[in-house]
């Protein structure tokens, strides 16, 4: 009984030879149905001699990892080619993009015993990431044909557990798609379906996996309806976009085409596709608005990049350009805090006059803050429309493929490493210090004042194993604060207002 199905599978793979197809970016490897293996030739593993070039897509034993293409039929006796039905057609196993060739086409086909044929042609083009996956149904029979495509990307993924020494665990790992709601959706691996299945009917959106610096993703022909799902078998996730639905009558012919992105997070790469919201696959964040502080920040830090020649100098450019902006809340912050500090041995000796009567000490410190026109929120909202611009770099710092393996300067040779000999966050550490020391906290009690003169050194370890690049950033960022408190200091002084002898007010 089982002998027909043996004989279908041999047939099936017989009729799907592998197909390896090399352009200046991209090496994969094809069998009709499936893109079994992708190596990205420009992204070597590491910065060693003779590194082997990333490999996104993999047939790995344990981790496989593949985008499929089929057809499939509501009528289940309708033949159709799942994914491992196309041949190729011709007898080339090997094709490479040729000097000054643009564009490679691979064809394949599927032919059917009622005289339908699909014939699929992959075109791949000269530094694109982008793989064209065209699919045309032809009817030459004389009985209407039905069937549907499915566009998938299939990963039994390895779960990154968060760890500051691992960068590939900061990014975001997991499915992600973009809706008709115009709305940006994602699952991460490591709890892939804890909010249930997904079923979205979905005109000119795409579906993605998601990692450090690279992705994959299905971008169906932006005009036909497919339906978005997620599922999980066996450790594989899939994301799956299935459709549209077509019914050729005999004579016809019907056609659907994909794009299949397979490379890098290199923003203008993506941003040549021109398809709606692929700029959100750079995940700076799953919230719109700091997803476009993220993109704002990014374009800036290429435009120092474009002057500079340097992603690190890049990195202190920015750093320099955001401090000047954001100067002028910073000295609001400063002047503030200064005045604070001045008239703390009068808000000391309030809280001796009033004791234990709370509500006493609060009206006469409201009538010294209204007197002297202290503002004591006037510290808090500069740093509260700083934080979500700091937050947003760290982001941009994390993600941008484009600083891979990028040298600063001498012992900085990649900024997404760690500092292999921990300058950076020694600095880091003697800014911070510095800082303290030059800011002055009287009515601080003494274990307040010691946890602050830990943070350093707390700080010190946590960089330690950090990106370089964000380390660089955070001691420009420092160094430039140091310069503009030790300056605000010489301004604005912070000698304290001695308290007045004797009470100054009858009121009890």
């Amino acid at each position: 009984g089982s002998a027909p199905a043996a004989a279908a599978t041999t047939q099936a793979s017989a009729s799907a030879p592998r197909v390896t197809v090399t352009t200046d970016v991209l090496r994969l490897v094809l069998d009709g149905g499936n893109v079994l293996d992708a190596e990205l030739l420009q992204f070597p593993q590491t910065k060693d001699e003779g590194s082997p070039p990333v490999r996104l897509l993999t047939e790995e034993p344990t981790h496989p990892y593949r985008a499929i293409s089929g057809w499939t039929s509501q009528d289940k006796s309708m033949p159709v080619p799942e994914a491992s039905g196309f041949r190729l057609v011709g007898d080339a196993k090997d094709f490479v993009l040729a000097k000054g060739q643009n564009e490679l086409q691979i064809p394949f086909i599927w032919e059917g015993p009622n005289g339908v044929t699909i014939r699929r042609t992959f075109t791949v083009s000269r530094n694109e990431y982008a793989v064209n996956v065209k699919d045309e149904v032809i009817n030459a029979g004389t009985t209407p044909w039905n069937g549907y495509v499915f566009r998938t990307l299939d990963r039994t993924p390895t779960i990154l557990s968060r760890s500051m020494t691992n960068p590939d665990s900061f990014s975001f790992n997991g499915a992600t798609w973009f809706d008709n709601d115009k709305k940006y959706q994602r699952r991460a691996f490591k709890d892939y379906m804890d909010d249930g299945a997904v079923n979205q009917q979905v005109t000119g959106g795409w579906i993605a996996m998601l990692q450090h610096h690279f992705f994959t993703a299905w971008i169906p022909q932006a005009d036909q309806a497919a339906n978005y799902s997620l599922s999980q078998h066996d450790g594989r996730d899939q994301i799956q976009a299935t459709g549209p639905a077509f019914t050729v009558a005999p004579g016809q012919q019907v056609s659907t085409e994909a794009r299949l992105w397979v490379g890098p997070k290199l923003v203008n790469q993506i941003a040549k596709e021109d398809v709606p919201g692929l700029d959100r696959v750079v995940d700076y964040s799953r919230f719109s608005l700091m997803a476009v502080i993220g993109q704002g920040l990014f374009w800036v830090l290429n435009q120092v990049h474009k002057v500079v020649n340097n992603w690190g100098w890049a990195i202190v450019g920015l750093v320099v350009l955001l401090k000047l902006v954001l100067y002028p809340l910073s000295a609001v912050q400063y002047k503030s805090g200064a005045k604070m500090r001045r008239f703390q041995p009068r808000i000391q000796q309030l809280k001796e006059r009033y004791g234990d009567d709370r509500q006493k000490f609060q009206t006469a410190m409201m009538e010294l803050y209204k007197k002297e026109k202290i503002n004591p929120m006037g510290g808090c909202l500069p740093i509260l429309i700083q934080m979500p611009i700091f937050f947003a770099l760290y982001w941009v710092l994390v993600e941008s493929v484009e600083l891979r393996q990028a040298p600063w300067l001498g012992w900085i040779q990649d900024l997404t490493a760690r500092d292999p000999y921990f300058i950076l966050p020694i600095i880091n550490m003697l800014v911070m210090w510095a800082t303290q020391k030059l800011t002055p906290a009287p009515g601080m009690d003494p274990m307040q004042a010691k946890m602050m003169q830990m943070m350093p050194l707390i700080f010190g370890v946590m960089m330690a194993f950090m990106p370089s690049g964000l380390v660089l950033y955070w001691v420009v960022n420092g160094g430039l604060g140091l310069l503009q408190q030790w300056w605000m200091t010489k301004r604005h002084g912070s000698d304290p207002v001695p308290a007045p002898a004797a009470p100054a007010s009858k009121k009890k």
